[in-house]
């Protein structure tokens, strides 16, 4: 391997000026890139997906809805912080670059998280190690991004897209089968999947440096009402922003309805101890990969070939809601089988075409930290209070220990479907 830039990705790296991107990212950055999401991936959602429920169901059994408490405000959290972290990275003059800084720094916070929440003796500190390790990730995460928006032009948005989505989607499912072969071991189960992953981001600056940031022109000075103006931006001047601003927040209220509880769900459907459902959500999500290999591939190529995107929401948004009414009604390992499928076949195609989407309509190219910082409210904010309301919704009708699952993946299926008819009716500009 060899630090050497290519003179195509030297044409790409990050510049301050509103230009669209014209190079064609190279086939060996798309690779690594690809690599990096992977491993962050891993490392943020293995925790998420399995090992927080192992330690509460340790420290405090019979309580899942206190996964969404803990999920929800470390995401309420990150969301203070995010708009200040793409503000910083647009600003950033640096030897290494405008994102690559904060790689580091994401990877750093996110290991010290888990190992707080792999020794924590009680939920109030799983809690805040999940703070740690949640914003961590997430800051580590956001450069991938950054560079995706910086670099690809337009006929290569929605490959690269399906590709690193393809990642994102792989990653959970490999990383969930490593900690449940460490099972036995708690803390080996956060640091095992967790330290994996910070090592295949890490790599990704080294092999392909982002360049120097030093010679672009000096940054805005920062002052408090820029940084109280980041929050925010002008609905109208921006309306296709806006609106697949909100589309993207319907629809992500939605997916985290039916997917924060999976590990509790499946253990109540088919009848399991919490700590020996991992099994099962390592053998559905393999099965699951070829899905999501499917959903974000066929969305980001067939988007790309027939230039169009919206139509491409609507179907992720109606294959949502066919796989969570078959949850919904599954008390069998087949069926859920069959809903998984579903599910992350929509949730893959809709993560392709809509960040397509997101990069054609970036409103100022040379503040794209803090614009990428406001499309992740749009996930974000329903990471933190859908889990909540969902830790309500579960106890509706609940008799005893059985949760009312039903409902809840019901009502998230009636949000996905309203988040892709907003992005299809309302974005104009993007076909």
């Amino acid at each position: 391997m060899t630090n050497s830039v290519s003179a195509a990705e030297q044409a790409t790296a990050p510049q301050a000026s509103t230009a669209e991107p014209q190079t064609p990212m190279s086939r060996s950055y798309i690779f690594w890139l690809m690599l990096a999401s992977f491993g962050v991936s891993m490392a943020m959602m293995v925790p998420l997906s399995y090992g927080l429920a192992i330690r509460i169901s340790e420290l405090a059994p019979g309580h899942e809805e206190v996964l969404g408490y803990i999920t929800g405000t470390a995401q309420a959290a990150y969301l203070v912080i995010s708009p200040l972290i793409g503000i910083w990275s647009d600003r950033t003059r640096s030897r290494w670059g405008r994102r690559t800084p904060f790689v580091y720094l994401g990877i750093v916070i996110g290991i010290v998280g888990l190992v707080v929440i792999a020794l924590a003796p009680n939920l109030l500190v799983v809690g805040a190690g999940w703070v740690l390790g949640m914003s961590g990730w997430s800051i580590a995460g956001a450069p991938l991004q950054l560079l995706q928006a910086d670099k690809l032009p337009e006929s290569q948005r929605g490959k690269v897209s399906a590709l690193t989505s393809l990642m994102t989607q792989i990653a959970p499912v490999v990383g969930i089968g490593v900690a449940y072969a460490v099972s036995s071991n708690t803390t080996l189960v956060f640091l095992v999947p967790g330290v994996i992953g910070a090592v295949m981001l890490a790599i990704f600056p080294l092999i392909k440096p982002e360049g120097s940031s030093k010679d672009l022109p000096p940054a805005a000075h920062v002052t408090a009402k820029s940084v109280f103006a980041s929050y925010g931006f002008n609905v109208r001047k921006y309306p296709d922003f806006a609106w697949n601003w909100l589309g993207r927040f319907v629809f992500f209220i939605g997916l985290y309805f039916n997917t924060t509880f999976g590990t509790f769900f499946y253990a109540q459907r088919l009848d399991l101890p919490v700590r020996e459902v991992g099994g099962i959500v390592a053998t559905v999500g393999m099965i699951g990969v070829l899905a999501a290999a499917v959903g974000a591939l066929a969305g980001g190529f067939l988007s790309d070939k027939l230039k169009r995107r919206r139509l491409f929401v609507l179907i992720a948004a109606l294959l949502f809601v066919l796989g969570a009414i078959t949850e919904a009604t599954a008390w069998s390992l087949p069926q859920i089988i069959v809903g998984a499928l579903l599910m992350q076949l929509a949730i893959a195609v809709f993560a392709t075409v809509d960040q397509a989407i997101v990069y054609a309509i970036i409103p100022e190219r040379d503040q794209v930290g803090r614009y990428m910082a406001l499309v992740q409210f749009a996930q974000k904010i329903p990471s933190a209070i859908a889990p909540l309301i969902a830790g309500v919704v579960i106890t509706i009708g609940a008799v005893g220990d059985v949760k009312n699952y039903t409902l809840l993946y019901l009502t998230g299926a009636v949000f996905a479907l309203v988040g892709g008819l907003i992005i299809l009716l309302k974005v104009k500009s993007v076909r």
